[in-house]
């Protein structure tokens, strides 16, 4: 365990386990699962082995075609006109508007697979894994989801452009970047709303425009201040009306497939928002907000809870929480402090691994333990979504749950065992097992796993073993 020792004034202080077990720690928690050799070489200076992980530049772009949402948005419209007029064509007309549509839709899969197949290989063969998960943390809390055709296109140039450059930046333009992106501003019905009182709507001659709320109370209950700031209906409200204009480039405009503000749907006036009175100002109204809730502490409070759920127990110690709020408030919300923050607290490494991996960080971390990657979407796509965590499929904007109690259900254990027993057919005849359990636990490996893996009978057997063990699972 992390020691407690007491200073001349009686004041409780934590202590740094040893280096091997806080290497293995280093690679285990913080990271995605062991490499081979990854928690030997962390072992000269676990801290300093995850700060250099840390860059300004953001985190590593994963090798899809890297298209841009752009080029996506403008794929989607003309796959939404051959969906058009497939509805349209008439029986005994000739098919060929329905072969052209069963293409699109083979290469909207493509693309959709795709960028889910890059991130996964990226996670599993990256040598950088505390930047990975880092980005992956960011990238469900500002989650984006398949649930709509129109926006699982455009989920990997999402990551690609407003997630991944900015995790090690500052919380502003983060949020900024996300908010104003077309993945969100599908997802969230934010390029559809309008402002009751704006100018299209009385070019119009109508008595009601169509404001929509989701982007404005997402932002206030998942992204910033949290659920349990004081905010009311009025403030989500008025920040929906400030986010009116928010929008996307039309095919023949010169921002085409990316964001832009429409002053003509845009709701005019001023407003109220968490006390603070905001200007007319066009775009900057809607701009000037999301700068006052980046800033705002209980944006700081809640996110570094998150953070601090994520990386170390579902009930996270309340010192490291703090921990991670005094240095984002120091700093401005500069994040690279932050993560910095996260690796210096001693909190963040106590032995016991208590978080409860993902199907997804399961998976990862099984691929590796072996050295490898999957090679096609067919091989970790199918296990997902038996596992309850189809891919780019979050249920909702809250992204998917990180409690263990949503993953450790016996169906899902069953699912796990199916897969260690799959992987362990694939890959276990060809290794040491009493030499894989140590490269993959380190001194974290307790004498009980030990035992069974060298006691098994088979190779294939301690695989499976080792794969469904407590330590394993947990992070």
């Amino acid at each position: 365990m992390v020691n407690v020792e007491c200073s001349r004034k009686g004041e409780r202080r934590l202590s740094l386990p040893s280096k091997d077990l806080m290497a293995a720690v280093a690679v285990t928690r913080f990271g995605l699962g062991a490499r081979p050799g990854e928690i030997e070489a962390a072992k000269a200076d676990p801290q300093g082995w995850l700060t250099a992980q840390v860059r300004r530049d953001g985190a590593d772009l994963p090798q899809s075609d890297g298209e841009s949402a752009a080029q996506r948005f403008a794929w989607m419209r003309d796959f939404q006109e051959q969906r058009r007029m497939e509805r349209e064509r008439k029986d005994g007309e000739t098919p060929q508007n329905g072969v052209a549509f069963m293409d699109a839709q083979r290469q909207l899969r493509e693309r959709v697979n795709g960028d889910f197949l890059a991130r996964a290989q990226l996670g599993a063969s990256t040598p950088a894994s505390f930047r990975e998960r880092w980005a992956l943390f960011w990238a469900n809390h500002f989650t984006v989801s398949s649930t709509k055709q129109i926006t699982s296109v455009l989920i990997g140039p999402f990551e690609r452009e407003a997630i991944r450059p900015h995790v090690f930046g500052r919380f502003e333009d983060l949020l900024v970047a996300s908010s104003t992106h077309p993945a969100m501003l599908t997802y969230l019905d934010q390029a559809q709303s309008v402002g009751p009182g704006s100018m299209a709507v009385s070019r119009r001659r109508q008595g009601r425009g169509g404001l929509n709320e989701n982007l404005a109370r997402e932002i206030l209950e998942l992204h910033t201040v949290g659920v349990d700031a004081g905010y009311s209906q009025a403030d989500v409200t008025d920040f929906a009306r400030a986010l009116t204009g928010f929008s996307i480039g039309r095919d023949a405009e010169d921002r085409a497939g990316q964001f832009v503000f429409r002053v003509n749907t845009h709701e005019p006036g001023a407003r109220k928002i968490l006390g603070k009175t905001y200007a007319e100002g066009g775009v900057d109204q809607g701009l000037a907000v999301l700068k006052t809730l980046a800033a705002d502490q209980r944006t700081a409070r809640h996110v570094s809870r998150k953070l601090a759920r994520h990386f170390v127990s579902d009930t996270p110690p309340p010192a490291l929480a703090a921990r991670l709020e005094k240095r984002w408030m120091d700093t401005g919300g500069d994040l690279s402090a932050v993560a910095k923050a996260l690796i210096e607290s001693p909190e963040a490494w106590e032995p016991t691994p208590a978080k409860f991996k993902t199907p997804y960080e399961f998976t990862l971390s099984t691929w590796r333990l072996i050295g490898a990657e999957p090679s096609a979407y067919e091989r970790i796509a199918p296990v997902l979504t038996g596992m309850g965590q189809r891919p780019f499929y979050a249920p909702s904007p809250k992204g998917w749950p990180e409690e263990a109690g949503a993953w450790a259900s016996p169906d899902g254990l069953i699912k796990r065992m199916q897969w260690a027993q799959g992987m362990a057919a694939a890959a276990a005849d060809r290794t040491d097992p009493n030499a894989l359990a140590l490269q993959a636990l380190g001194a974290r490996l307790t004498p009980p796993v030990a035992k069974a893996v060298s006691r098994a009978e088979t190779r294939r057997e301690a695989f499976a073993l080792l794969v469904m063990s407590p330590e394993f699972q947990r992070r």
